[in-house]
């Protein structure tokens, strides 16, 4: 789906840690604050959960989380979306989706990014992405039919998913595509076949990807990377293969 350039980011030394943290725990804010507190009825909201305790993510920095989301924590914070579009430079097209409590910094630091590609207006660049639901998942039975699956889920479109995780090396990988309004009726569905969801959010979904060299690649890696590791940068699309 154009994301393997993330797995750099995973792999990032310890002194990267805080900033993982940040936005696994931003992705529960965001999560509580759309889908309400409780993961049972909030199908993002588990997978966010899952996602953090994963990364060892404690259970008190969770529960904080949470409490900020839904607006009873002590520190609540009030964060606005800002969508950023442009080009990577060689002209790949991203969308850059930000949560930030000042707009002002957030815009200055993300233009300052921009100066090595180019930033569009609203608009620009969307057109070249699908917006629409995705769900990450895996079984374990790796004879299960990824195409009968998202038939039975009524989701739109599926394909395969490599996992990278040796403990569940054995089992089927698939990311799931549907419309906005069905991600949480596809992810129920999936979970109740016994898929098990990582990720259940709103997605921009390369429509084409530019042909690009060896070392284009490089070059627009290091920029994704850039904006990647930015503090109020919640997610990244690229279209890159």
């Amino acid at each position: 789906m154009g994301a393997q350039w993330k797995q750099k980011w995973r792999e990032l030394a310890a002194d990267q840690k805080g900033k993982i943290v940040g936005k696994l725990t931003r992705e529960i804010q965001v999560a509580t604050k759309l889908g309400g507190p409780s993961p049972e009825f909030n199908a993002r909201l588990a997978a966010a959960i899952a996602v953090a305790k994963k990364q060892s993510v404690t259970r008190d920095t969770i529960e904080r989380a949470i409490a900020k989301g839904s607006g009873t924590g002590a520190d609540a914070v009030q964060y606005q979306t800002v969508i950023y579009e442009g080009f990577t430079p060689h002209r790949v097209p991203v969308v850059v989706d930000c949560l930030t409590d000042n707009n002002n910094r957030t815009s200055t630091e993300i233009k300052m990014i921009f100066k090595a590609g180019t930033l569009g207006t609203p608009g620009s660049v969307a057109w070249m992405f699908d917006h629409c639901g995705l769900v990450e998942a895996h079984h374990p039975d790796a004879s299960t039919d990824i195409e009968i699956a998202a038939l039975e889920a009524e989701a739109d479109n599926v394909e395969p998913m490599e996992l990278d995780d040796e403990e569940i090396a054995s089992h089927v990988g698939a990311r799931f595509f549907c419309p906005m309004a069905s991600l949480d009726s596809v992810t129920k569905a999936l979970k109740a076949q016994g898929w098990l969801v990582t990720t259940s959010e709103l997605h921009y979904q390369p429509k084409d990807y530019p042909e690009l060299t060896e070392a284009q690649r490089e070059e627009v890696t290091k920029f994704l990377q850039a904006l990647d590791g930015h503090a109020d940068v919640h997610r990244v699309y690229a279209a890159v293969k």
